[in-house]
């Protein structure tokens, strides 16, 4: 197929909206309500921490308008980072991207479809093992179901940035449609009112929820406890909300990008946190406290459902989670491509990924990103790395933020068609928030943090590698 040298800028506002959402919604906000319910033990602390977590989310999303105006090309947060902080703190994000964030996230979402299409299909899901070998190394059919997804995902984007447009068009309008009906029937379908009365009776008794065999016991949570429980409980809610930025790798495709990509930013990222708000005020209303903090498997969605479908309520969720799993992973296939491509330009990665196809698309970086996720999918490893590496994703957007104000004073007449919202103070507060958040999970959840740290920091000799075969080549 014959190459060209740039991308063709082909997609709208809409367009960037509907990335932004797709991307952003995958399976979390079925399943993540139980464990925060476990943390915080009471409905008025579980909307708060979807509503503070929607915030800083969209507070994030305001900030990095005004450097997608400034930077309007592809690659987005490595762009950022790199123009502000220089080479190395780019590639560490790039690296970190390609060897987890981006493609263990791939990876999780794809095995994901692969686990809800299991409910429909038994022979298709994770309890029929193909292959197992000692130390409990297996794979599964949702395994290779989920590496079936991604490699015919990737194909399919490497036919053109229209072909994964339309993708995304259909899966996110149906994936918005589907948890608008279930909001809307989780209501009107459950008749007595005293599931929801009894929630908000003690709305804001704060407590830790223990099950243990048929027991199941209550902590009082208050002050500095609960403070804790809530910084804790918001990994879940953050990154059911990550994913967001990923428009902004798309910037080199995007018409009037310093216009559409900030408010593609805000609507989108308004849209979901509408939205998961409401999923949550649903499941309050069909389901007691008890009942969401204890959901089998932690699949308060599917609980939900039963109660208000019955039977069908099974069928119903997984072909939710299907769709919107399988349009989330479009989303973050098509995009994370980009960043790579912008590293090969920079002689941070493969060079072979800088080439574009007869289509403008970064098919050789598309095919790597498949190649990795996919192994990532055998190892079984990629839940393990995804809460690792959440900690390190809130680094590198408290660093990106802080940019915006290192880049005023270094890049004053630089030109910017999107200021921050609310700047100073909506960046600065963003700083604050995520950064407490951080200090928290470091203190009382180590295993959430010092691994995600570690895979950074082997980026480092990794780029000083490239830097030196760089030189090396110039001379």
């Amino acid at each position: 197929m014959e190459n060209t040298s740039s991308f063709k800028r082909s997609l709208t506002l809409l367009d960037g909206t509907l990335m932004v959402i797709g991307s952003m919604i995958g399976s979390g906000i079925f399943i993540v309500s139980s464990d925060i319910s476990r943390n915080v033990g009471s409905a008025g602390w579980l909307i708060v921490v979807w509503l503070l977590s929607g915030f800083i989310t969209l507070s994030a999303a305001l900030s990095y308008g005004e450097l997608s105006g400034m930077y309007p090309h592809a690659g987005g947060q490595y762009v950022y980072l790199r123009e502000a902080f220089g080479k190395m703190y780019g590639f560490l994000y790039g690296w970190a991207f390609f060897a987890v964030i981006q493609t263990g996230t791939i990876a999780a979402v794809g095995v994901a479809f692969a686990k809800f299409t299991g409910y429909l299909v038994p022979a298709l899901g994770e309890d029929n093992i193909l292959m197992g070998v000692k130390d409990g190394f297996h794979i599964t059919a949702a395994q290779l179901l989920g590496i079936g997804i991604i490699v015919l995902l990737t194909f399919l984007n490497t036919l053109g940035v229209k072909s994964g447009k339309w993708i995304q068009f259909f899966f996110t309008f149906a994936k918005i449609a589907a948890m608008g009906a279930l909001v809307i029937f989780g209501f009107i379908a459950i008749k007595d009112s005293s599931i929801w009365q009894g929630n908000w009776d003690i709305a804001w008794m704060a407590k830790k929820i223990t099950a243990s065999t048929n027991l199941i016991t209550h902590e009082g949570l208050s002050g500095g406890t609960l403070v804790i429980a809530i910084c804790v409980s918001m990994v879940g809610a953050l990154f059911s909300s990550d994913a967001w930025n990923n428009v902004t790798f798309i910037a080199g495709e995007i018409k009037r990008p310093e216009r559409n990509i900030g408010l593609s930013l805000f609507i989108g990222t308004l849209v979901v946190t509408v939205l998961y708000v409401s999923m949550n005020l649903m499941y309050l209303n069909v389901l007691t406290l008890t009942e969401i903090a204890n959901a089998p498997s932690d699949r308060v969605a599917l609980a939900a459902a039963i109660k208000i479908f019955g039977s069908l309520g099974t069928t119903i969720i997984a072909l939710m989670i299907m769709v919107s799993t399988f349009g989330c992973n479009n989303g973050l296939i098509l995009s994370g491509a980009r960043v790579y491509y912008t590293m090969a330009n920079d002689g941070l990665f493969l060079p072979a990924a800088k080439r574009l196809n007869g289509k403008g698309v970064p098919a050789v970086a598309l095919w790597m990103q498949c190649i990795w996720a996919s192994v990532l999918c055998l190892s079984g490893k990629y839940g393990d790395l995804l809460d690792f590496i959440i900690f390190t994703v809130l680094l590198f957007y408290i660093l990106t933020i802080a940019g915006i104000f290192k880049l005023r004073k270094t890049q004053p007449n630089l030109p910017r068609p999107y200021k921050a919202f609310g700047y100073p103070v909506i960046p600065i507060l963003y700083i604050l928030l995520a950064s407490f958040i951080c200090v928290v999970l470091l203190m009382y959840k180590p295993t959430y943090t010092w691994p995600g740290l570690i895979i950074v920091l082997i980026g480092i000799p990794i780029y000083y590698a490239l830097q030196k075969k760089g030189n090396t080549s110039n001379g």
